[in-house]
């Protein structure tokens, strides 16, 4: 080995000590003879001292160096006199009094300085990636992310699990996004998919008898970019046989209290609450629920059912609902700030939001104020929960367009307002999902899910009202973020088939696109559910940033651009041409 020790590792303890160390020069100052070197490396930064008796060889090449110098360093371990120590530093009570300086590799100026919090922009830490992954905070994201993906590993192989790999090269089989297409130079004209998840193959593992299974899966998705996506991520993906799903909440639910116990250090809240779909679009406008904070939504219909006001009695006619939540202490917003709420309210598809403050002596503030009877001013305040000094905001419309707004709102004000307490962890299953959803645009019925989740029920639970059919799914959110989704899936051939049809595949189709899926299911499959987790996510959660790219190695823009290498690129016509492809004319 190059090194004795790292840099960080080094403390008072080891005075006396020759080390060698190597590293970047994170600063270099010059004091009269003497120079002074921070050094850096993986585990942490210490101070390099060298003096003027440490020979003309050492002192030149300490004078040589600059930022970012790739560097060995030979020395003694002294601790630092009274009154210079760095409480800042886990080193900070000892340096390095250098004896050898050697450069490895020189640096040219770096395009931003390697610390936490610099201010550049993404495309520059893009492009300059290998600068930007030497910050510590960058260092720290991806070793509790190697240490997460090893704890995952330690956890599922306890319990009788197999790690399966799947192919990367696969059949487009279109899940909601679009693929990316591979041409094949074997069987011109044909074309492989980077897949989106693995969710056949280890259905199809489950008939082949491995009842549980996972890996790490690269996943792929041809869609728009936004904070929280990329066009390639990281999944836990599992899948178990002879199960229900309460097994799988189970299990899932141990490994996320594990994971935040290793790597966390938190003992998370459990059991971990377990919320049906419905009851989550009423209480919280969202099934992407964050239980760190209240301002639960209410129901206003009874409230205001014998309103004098126009819009509230046309909405309460024509079956729609009136609905608000009270925010504690906003009462001191300004009316360009409600204004702004209003204008995101109609952002988001609103025809309006009105406003209530409520004041002390059943007094309120609102441009409804004289619209409002004492009887709805309490029942408002009841219904919400308002105190005084409470802002309370209420919109009027069918159900769908007023929960999701309002839902919205509440996570953007809670947001703004500081009421997400810092290092809270709430966790909670939504469960009883509906199986499909309209489509207005093609007027189909979609699966809210994938299209191989049971129904609760069964396959008779197909023959009624398909709004009224629950499936068998399940989601696991973490203040407000999803982190996995799963079901329990259909093994019953009959089931599928009912599922296609409802869907408006045809038995044709369904050949073409599923054939090796479906006849795999003619050859007795078991009982069986999992789910699929991101990796990425569950990092987002724990170091608490909002943006994927802090927590992988080598991220793209949002226009799906790599800066580092460029990708992507134009290729050359010969490539195009062995693969029996011309490019399209500009």
């Amino acid at each position: 080995m190059m090194r004795t020790h790292s840099c960080g590792e080094l403390r008072s303890s080891n005075a006396g000590s020759d080390v060698t160390l190597a590293g970047w020069v994170h600063h270099r100052r010059d004091h009269g003879k003497i120079v002074f070197l921070d050094l850096r490396d993986a585990s942490g930064t210490v101070q390099v001292v060298v003096h003027p008796d440490a020979g003309a060889e050492v002192i030149s090449a300490a004078e040589t160096v600059q930022r970012e110098y790739c560097v060995l360093i030979g020395g003694v371990v002294a601790t630092r006199k009274p009154g210079t120590e760095n409480p800042q530093l886990p080193t900070g009570e000892i340096e390095i009094s250098a004896s050898r300086v050697e450069v490895l590799s020189p640096s040219e100026t770096p395009p931003f300085i390697v610390e936490d919090g610099v201010d550049v922009d993404d495309v520059t830490r893009l492009k300059y990636r290998y600068i930007d992954l030497r910050r510590p905070e960058m260092q720290h994201a991806l070793r509790l992310r190697a240490k997460v993906v090893a704890e995952i590993h330690s956890y599922l192989d306890a319990r009788g699990f197999t790690e399966v790999e799947t192919p990367i090269l696969f059949k487009s089989t279109p899940e909601g996004a679009r693929d990316f297409l591979v041409p094949s130079r074997l069987q011109r004209g044909s074309f492989y998919a980077l897949p989106q998840s693995p969710q056949m193959l280890k259905q199809i593992l489950m008939v082949g008898g491995m009842e549980r299974y996972y890996q790490i899966a690269r996943c792929f998705r041809d869609e728009d970019l936004r904070a929280d996506r990329q066009l390639e991520h990281t999944q836990l993906d599992l899948e178990m046989s002879f199960v229900e799903q309460e097994d799988v909440l189970q299990l899932l639910e141990g490994l996320f209290i594990y994971l935040w116990q290793q790597c966390v250090g938190v003992d998370v809240e459990q059991p971990f609450p377990r919320i049906p779909y419905a009851e989550a679009i009423r209480r919280f406008g969202t099934d992407h629920v964050d239980l760190r904070y209240g301002m639960e939504l209410a129901d206003l219909n009874d409230v205001f059912a014998d309103t004098t006001l126009g819009i509230f009695k046309s909405v309460i006619a024509s079956g729609g609902v009136i609905r608000g939540f009270a925010v504690p202490s906003a009462g001191e917003l300004g009316h360009a700030q409600l204004k702004k709420l209003e204008h995101s309210a109609m952002d988001r598809g609103a025809k309006g939001l009105a406003w209530v403050i409520v004041r002390g002596g059943g007094e309120v503030e609102s441009p409804l104020a004289k619209h409002l009877s004492p009887k709805e001013r309490d029942g408002l305040a009841l219904a919400t929960g308002a105190q005084p000094g409470d802002l309370v905001l209420m919109m009027a419309d069918k159900a769908d367009v007023v929960n999701p707004i309002l839902g919205a709102l509440r996570m953007e004000l809670a947001k703004e307002r500081g009421l997400t307490p810092e290092g809270a962890w709430k966790f909670c299953w939504i469960v009883d999902y509906p199986f499909f959803v309209w489509n207005p645009d093609e007027e189909k019925w979609d699966p809210i899910h994938h299209p191989f989740t049971m129904p609760i029920g069964g396959g008779e639970a197909l023959d009624g009202d398909p709004a009224a059919v629950r499936a068998s799914a399940y989601d696991l959110v973490l203040n407000g973020l999803e982190l996995l989704s799963g079901s329990i899936r259909i093994h019953r051939p009959d089931v599928q088939r009912k599922v296609f049809d409802a869907l408006g595949i045809s038995p044709e189709d369904a050949e073409e696109r599923f054939g090796f899926f479906l006849e795999a299911f003619r050859y007795g499959p078991p009982p069986h559910g999992g789910i699929g987790c991101g990796i990425d996510r569950v990092m987002m959660q724990m170091l608490g940033t909002e943006n994927i790219r802090d927590v992988v190695a080598f991220p793209k823009t949002q226009s799906g651009v790599d800066p580092l290498s460029g990708a992507p690129t134009q290729v050359d016509p010969d490539q195009l041409k062995i693969l029996g492809l011309r490019p399209l004319p500009s």
